[in-house]
Protein backbone atom coordinates (compact mmCIF):
# COMPACT_ATOMS: atom_id res chain seq x y z
CA UNK A 1 0.00 0.00 0.00
CA UNK A 2 1.53 3.61 -0.59
CA UNK A 3 2.25 5.69 1.57
CA UNK A 4 -0.55 8.42 2.72
CA UNK A 5 -0.09 11.53 4.81
CA UNK A 6 -2.80 12.50 7.41
CA UNK A 7 -5.55 13.81 5.49
CA UNK A 8 -5.71 11.27 2.44
CA UNK A 9 -5.69 8.83 5.37
CA UNK A 10 -8.89 10.92 6.83
CA UNK A 11 -10.52 10.83 3.70
CA UNK A 12 -10.11 6.82 2.88
CA UNK A 13 -11.07 5.74 6.48
CA UNK A 14 -14.42 8.14 6.17
CA UNK A 15 -14.97 7.05 2.33
CA UNK A 16 -13.90 3.44 2.50
CA UNK A 17 -15.09 2.52 6.07
CA UNK A 18 -17.31 5.41 8.07
CA UNK A 19 -19.80 6.19 5.35
CA UNK A 20 -20.84 2.91 4.59
CA UNK A 21 -20.98 1.95 8.15
CA UNK A 22 -23.15 5.42 8.12
CA UNK A 23 -25.55 4.29 5.24
CA UNK A 24 -26.08 1.15 7.23
CA UNK A 25 -27.50 2.64 10.01
CA UNK A 26 -29.80 5.29 7.88
CA UNK A 27 -27.67 8.30 7.74
CA UNK A 28 -25.84 9.65 4.77
CA UNK A 29 -22.54 12.16 5.86
CA UNK A 30 -22.50 14.79 3.01
CA UNK A 31 -20.25 14.97 -0.11
CA UNK A 32 -18.81 18.27 0.42
CA UNK A 33 -16.32 17.31 4.22
CA UNK A 34 -12.37 18.24 4.12
CA UNK A 35 -10.76 16.99 6.96
CA UNK A 36 -7.44 17.12 8.90
CA UNK A 37 -5.22 17.82 11.48
CA UNK A 38 -5.14 20.87 13.16
CA UNK A 39 -5.72 23.13 16.15
CA UNK A 40 -9.16 23.57 16.59
CA UNK A 41 -10.20 27.09 16.98
CA UNK A 42 -9.35 26.95 20.80
CA UNK A 43 -5.64 27.16 19.54
CA UNK A 44 -2.86 24.91 20.81
CA UNK A 45 -3.62 25.25 24.30
CA UNK A 46 -7.34 24.56 23.60
CA UNK A 47 -8.96 21.34 25.02
CA UNK A 48 -10.54 20.31 21.80
CA UNK A 49 -9.52 17.43 20.74
CA UNK A 50 -12.15 17.63 17.64
CA UNK A 51 -14.14 20.45 15.70
CA UNK A 52 -16.60 20.63 12.94
CA UNK A 53 -17.13 23.58 10.50
CA UNK A 54 -20.26 24.99 9.33
CA UNK A 55 -20.22 24.83 5.42
CA UNK A 56 -21.80 28.10 5.53
CA UNK A 57 -18.34 29.72 7.12
CA UNK A 58 -16.34 28.09 4.03
CA UNK A 59 -16.14 30.10 0.34
CA UNK A 60 -16.37 26.63 -1.51
CA UNK A 61 -19.61 25.09 0.63
CA UNK A 62 -17.64 22.92 2.70
CA UNK A 63 -17.46 21.44 6.58
CA UNK A 64 -14.18 21.76 7.58
CA UNK A 65 -13.02 18.89 10.17
CA UNK A 66 -10.12 18.93 12.15
CA UNK A 67 -8.40 16.40 14.68
CA UNK A 68 -6.12 18.04 17.18
CA UNK A 69 -2.14 16.76 16.73
CA UNK A 70 -2.27 15.93 20.52
CA UNK A 71 -4.42 12.63 19.39
CA UNK A 72 -2.12 9.98 17.85
CA UNK A 73 -3.86 6.74 18.38
CA UNK A 74 -5.50 5.57 15.42
CA UNK A 75 -8.95 4.41 16.90
CA UNK A 76 -9.20 7.29 18.88
CA UNK A 77 -8.98 9.44 15.85
CA UNK A 78 -11.56 7.27 14.00
CA UNK A 79 -13.69 7.68 17.11
CA UNK A 80 -13.41 11.82 17.13
CA UNK A 81 -13.79 11.96 13.45
CA UNK A 82 -17.10 9.85 13.44
CA UNK A 83 -18.09 12.39 16.07
CA UNK A 84 -17.30 15.53 13.62
CA UNK A 85 -19.01 13.53 10.74
CA UNK A 86 -22.16 12.84 12.93
CA UNK A 87 -21.94 16.83 13.55
CA UNK A 88 -21.72 17.43 9.33
CA UNK A 89 -24.00 14.72 8.79
CA UNK A 90 -27.15 16.00 11.13
CA UNK A 91 -26.04 20.27 10.93
CA UNK A 92 -24.38 22.19 13.31
CA UNK A 93 -27.54 23.77 14.31
CA UNK A 94 -28.40 20.53 15.88
CA UNK A 95 -25.71 20.93 18.47
CA UNK A 96 -25.77 18.18 20.73
CA UNK A 97 -29.09 17.66 20.84
CA UNK A 98 -31.74 14.98 20.31
CA UNK A 99 -30.94 14.12 16.42
CA UNK A 100 -27.31 14.22 16.80
CA UNK A 101 -27.50 11.96 19.91
CA UNK A 102 -30.19 9.60 17.77
CA UNK A 103 -27.44 9.44 15.04
CA UNK A 104 -24.37 9.28 17.48
CA UNK A 105 -25.90 6.35 18.94
CA UNK A 106 -27.19 4.84 16.00
CA UNK A 107 -23.04 4.73 14.59
CA UNK A 108 -22.10 3.31 18.21
CA UNK A 109 -21.49 6.59 20.10
CA UNK A 110 -21.68 6.71 23.30
CA UNK A 111 -21.61 8.63 26.77
CA UNK A 112 -21.42 12.23 27.50
CA UNK A 113 -23.03 13.83 23.53
CA UNK A 114 -20.60 16.60 24.15
CA UNK A 115 -17.60 13.80 24.29
CA UNK A 116 -18.60 10.65 23.00
CA UNK A 117 -16.38 7.18 23.00
CA UNK A 118 -16.85 4.42 20.69
CA UNK A 119 -19.14 1.29 22.30
CA UNK A 120 -16.77 -1.35 22.56
CA UNK A 121 -19.01 -2.74 19.04
CA UNK A 122 -17.63 -0.05 17.36
CA UNK A 123 -14.27 -0.06 19.25
CA UNK A 124 -13.94 -2.93 17.49
CA UNK A 125 -15.18 -2.34 14.15
CA UNK A 126 -12.79 0.89 13.98
CA UNK A 127 -9.73 -1.73 15.18
CA UNK A 128 -10.69 -3.81 12.11
CA UNK A 129 -10.66 -0.30 9.85
CA UNK A 130 -7.28 0.15 10.69
CA UNK A 131 -5.94 -3.12 10.62
CA UNK A 132 -6.82 -2.88 6.86
CA UNK A 133 -5.94 1.13 6.36
CA UNK A 134 -2.83 1.12 8.26
CA UNK A 135 -2.19 3.37 11.15
CA UNK A 136 -2.62 7.17 11.15
CA UNK A 137 0.63 8.57 9.29
CA UNK A 138 1.31 10.62 12.87
CA UNK A 139 3.02 10.99 15.70
CA UNK A 140 1.36 13.22 18.77
CA UNK A 141 2.36 16.71 18.68
CA UNK A 142 3.02 18.02 22.53
CA UNK A 143 4.86 21.40 22.71
CA UNK A 144 5.69 24.06 19.87
CA UNK A 145 9.11 24.69 21.39
CA UNK A 146 8.25 27.53 23.72
CA UNK A 147 10.12 27.03 27.33
CA UNK A 148 8.63 24.30 28.54
CA UNK A 149 7.08 24.21 31.96
CA UNK A 150 10.26 24.05 35.30
CA UNK A 151 8.09 22.31 37.53
CA UNK A 152 7.17 18.82 37.87
CA UNK A 153 3.49 19.28 38.01
CA UNK A 154 1.80 20.43 34.80
CA UNK A 155 -1.65 22.82 34.54
CA UNK A 156 -4.25 21.59 33.11
CA UNK A 157 -7.01 24.45 32.35
CA UNK A 158 -10.64 24.40 31.41
CA UNK A 159 -10.53 26.95 28.15
CA UNK A 160 -14.24 27.14 28.90
CA UNK A 161 -15.29 27.20 32.41
CA UNK A 162 -11.56 27.33 33.46
CA UNK A 163 -11.23 24.83 35.81
CA UNK A 164 -7.78 23.82 36.60
CA UNK A 165 -5.44 21.15 38.05
CA UNK A 166 -2.08 20.34 38.35
CA UNK A 167 -1.25 16.57 37.37
CA UNK A 168 2.44 15.29 36.44
CA UNK A 169 3.77 14.53 33.14
CA UNK A 170 3.56 10.63 34.13
CA UNK A 171 -0.08 10.93 35.01
CA UNK A 172 -0.49 12.89 31.52
CA UNK A 173 0.88 9.79 29.64
CA UNK A 174 -1.83 7.35 31.26
CA UNK A 175 -4.88 9.71 30.40
CA UNK A 176 -5.13 13.04 30.05
CA UNK A 177 -7.58 14.48 32.98
CA UNK A 178 -10.83 15.76 32.14
CA UNK A 179 -13.06 18.80 32.86
CA UNK A 180 -15.33 17.55 35.97
CA UNK A 181 -17.61 21.00 35.96
CA UNK A 182 -21.44 20.13 35.69
CA UNK A 183 -22.52 23.39 34.48
CA UNK A 184 -19.72 23.63 32.05
CA UNK A 185 -20.36 22.60 28.76
CA UNK A 186 -17.39 20.89 27.94
CA UNK A 187 -17.91 18.67 30.61
CA UNK A 188 -16.15 15.00 30.53
CA UNK A 189 -13.77 16.31 27.59
CA UNK A 190 -10.43 15.78 27.39
CA UNK A 191 -8.24 19.06 29.24
CA UNK A 192 -4.66 19.68 27.40
CA UNK A 193 -1.55 20.00 29.34
CA UNK A 194 -0.15 23.50 29.25
CA UNK A 195 3.09 22.55 28.33
CA UNK A 196 4.58 25.98 27.80
CA UNK A 197 4.82 28.19 29.79
CA UNK A 198 2.54 28.58 32.87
Amino acid sequence: MQTLNREAWLGLLTEQYIKPHFQAKGYTIPENVRMSCSFTSRGASGKRIGECWSNQSSEDNTFEIFIHPAISDSNRVADILIHELVHATVGLEAGHGKEFKQCATSVGLTGKMTATTATEELKATISQWVEELGQYPHATLSSNGIKKQSTRMIKCVCSDCGYQVYTSRKWIEVALPTCPNDECQYQGSDLLPNLGDD
